[in-house]
């Protein structure tokens, strides 16, 4: 995996993807990012649960932290999968873990921002970070992601396939 980069001024985010495995391969957790810009969107408006984080915090930190604030749920219980950065075209790195679980989407209860809409009318309205979770087949997350984050449907596949069990 690539060493994180040590320049200061650098964006980080950190983030969590859920998996699960069965007889046809693995399914992944992403969800739909919220507010007015991606409300009709679907191609590249998903996203790992992700967030940024600051020279105090350590990524794995930020990672658990995101996850929680996004899905509104404890990060599940299991092994965490390095799938190491990626940089992303705004130029923030981002770095992934992935972990398996089976959490129902409708369970979650994601935290929300505060954005003026519509733009310059002074109006201030809280809008969902994430709108709607879903679990997908790395074919469909790949058309739903940003291009940035789709390499780390890639690198699980290879992390899986070198592990013992039903997704090898």
């Amino acid at each position: 995996m690539n060493a994180p980069s040590s320049s200061p001024s650098t964006r980080r985010s950190a983030g969590l993807l859920l998996f699960r495995t069965g007889a046809h391969g693995f399914d992944v957790l992403i969800g739909h990012m919220g507010g007015p810009f991606w409300a009709r969107r679907d191609a590249a408006a998903w996203s790992v649960p992700k967030g940024e984080y600051g020279p105090e915090e350590g990524p794995r930190a930020a990672a658990r932290r995101e996850f929680e604030e996004e899905f509104g749920r404890p990060v599940p219980d299991g092994e965490w999968l390095e799938l190491g950065e990626s940089r992303q075209a705004g130029g923030k790195t981002v770095t992934v873990w992935a972990v398996a679980a089976d959490l129902d989407p409708a369970t979650a209860v994601p935290g929300t921002f505060t954005l003026e809409w519509p733009r310059g009318s002074g109006k201030l309205r809280e809008f969902p970070e994430i709108d709607r979770f879903a679990w997908c087949s790395p074919e469909v997350a790949a058309g739903r992601l940003v291009a940035g984050q789709r390499v780390f449907l890639d690198r699980l596949a290879e992390v899986l396939a070198d592990r013992p069990g039903p997704a090898s």
